[in-house]
């Protein structure tokens, strides 16, 4: 006997955080039906395979769905991220999308949620526990995965591990750790950041630390990103500071040096030109304790971990048994290579602003309910490419610019993003009274520099090829 088809004007392939956030602002602006479809056994996409001690690095109040607050929109008082939005954890992420789907979705009559299953790219659906298929009947389908998030317990280690040797995800941390261990940090992006602070955080001796990075990365600084009234002035510093930046930099290495020098852009050690750059984001108190570690390790990727030995592409240093092996070098976002957000029957949910998965995924879906030409709708969410390196930073922003010029001559995009949660700065705008010196003075700087800048990107872009 066969199974019922699925039915559905929408199959979005993923339940993480794209996919629910697309969801989420197509049921607000439509009345379409959805169905969802993901591999893990509840909503929230890798925050279910997290390490335990993950935060967002961006501020709660702009991640998650539009529809439903994550957080309480405090500021903290104390820790790494003292006077900032509050961070969520990844036990609070998971419990957040989990209840917006039990909630918001499942109740609405409108979204159907098929776990622990797989699309198979063939009009079907199959579970992961049965292996029973079945056919989907959707006028589009969502591809939700193009920024998924690679975390270590997921993957094993790119590199040989010998017998023996102790050698555990991140996400064992808390429970190998022990006081006569040294640790040996293999990763140089978000999950090491975070497994340094943590082991620091807890007492480690930083000289029980060696950090194995491969590459060093430019860091964004955190204090930029935060959403309010209270950071608005912050906000339109940060924004002017990065297109005079652009406007006077007379080369890439002297556009690097200027975002540095405004406050823009941060490094671990200031000696070492980085070469990696994926929207990491840290605070003072984060930097602080990242350099007091001394024992950095920079001979490229590790090839092999043997029983008194690591191999890495460059050189090789010693190890030993009592040495705990911390895996941290998962890719994270891959580098997909941008393409249209939409192909006729398919949608592939891309980023269309900076650093910003969940908002773009929300704008996606509003472009989809608002506009019915698929050229327009492709001119106004153009990919903004995901980021490997310094240049990247480029690439992002001369799509940007154009991203931005074009939504600003639609008045409805304008009112969509005031009244969206997960903008966090276009409501602001709107509210800022000419009273409010300082940012009304940055935003003259910023309207002033931001023709010019889009300018100077093309230009350093064409001269960097």
């Amino acid at each position: 006997m066969s199974m019922q088809p699925i039915e559905a004007d929408y199959l979005i392939v993923g339940a993480g955080a794209v996919g629910m956030a697309f969801a989420d602002t197509l049921l607000t602006d439509t009345t379409a039906t959805i169905a969802l479809v993901d591999r893990h056994h509840r909503p929230g996409g890798h925050w279910n395979d997290a390490y335990p001690f993950v935060r967002l690095h961006q501020p709660s109040a702009t991640y998650g769905v539009n529809s439903r607050e994550l957080g309480s929109g405090r500021i903290d008082t104390h820790g790494l991220n003292k006077g900032f939005s509050e961070l969520a954890t990844g036990a609070e992420v998971v419990s957040y999308f989990e209840a917006v789907m039990r909630e918001r979705f499942l109740p609405s009559g409108r979204v159907q949620y098929f776990p622990m299953s797989a699309y198979d790219g063939d009009s079907a659906v199959t579970s992961l526990l049965s292996g029973k298929r079945r056919v989907v009947q959707a006028r589009k389908i969502v591809d939700a995965t193009q920024s998924k998030t690679t975390v270590p317990s997921r993957r094993p280690p790119l590199y040989a591990i010998a017998d023996g040797v102790t050698c555990v995800p991140l996400n064992e941390l808390p429970r190998v750790a022990r006081p006569e261990a040294e640790y040996v940090i293999v990763g140089a992006g978000k999950t090491a950041i975070d497994a340094c602070c943590w082991l620091l955080e807890n007492g480690a001796d930083p000289d029980t630390i060696r950090w194995i990075m491969p590459r060093d990365s430019w860091l964004l600084n955190r204090a930029n990103f935060q959403p309010g009234k209270e950071f608005f002035a912050s906000f339109a510093k940060s924004v002017a500071d990065q297109t005079e930046a652009l406007n006077m930099a007379a080369s890439v290495p002297d556009l690097f040096a200027r975002l540095e020098a405004c406050g823009e852009w941060r490094r671990i050690d200031p000696a070492i030109a980085p070469s990696a750059y994926h929207c990491a984001i840290v605070s003072d108190g984060e930097l602080e304790q990242l350099r007091r570690i001394k024992n950095i390790v920079r001979l490229g990727r590790v090839v092999s971990i043997e029983a008194d030995r690591i191999v890495l592409q460059h050189g090789t240093i010693t190890t030993n048994a009592k040495v705990l092996h911390i895996d941290c070098s998962s890719p994270g976002i891959p580098p997909n290579p941008p393409q249209p957000v939409f192909q006729g029957d398919r949608i592939v949910l891309q980023w269309v602003r900076f650093c910003a998965p969940t908002f773009s995924a929300a704008f996606i879906a509003h472009i989809e309910a608002a506009y019915d030409d698929e050229a327009q709708k492709n001119r106004l969410c153009t990919p903004v490419p995901t980021p490997q390196k310094p240049l990247d930073w480029l690439r992002m922003m001369a799509v940007e610019f154009t991203n931005r010029y074009r939504w600003s001559k639609e008045a409805q995009l304008d009112d969509w993003r005031a009244s969206a949660r997960l903008d966090g700065f276009t409501a602001q705008l709107r509210d800022l009274s000419p009273e409010d010196k300082e940012a009304m003075t940055h935003l003259q700087r910023y309207a002033a520099s931001i023709i010019p800048a889009a300018a100077k990107a093309s230009q350093l872009l064409s001269e960097a090829v």
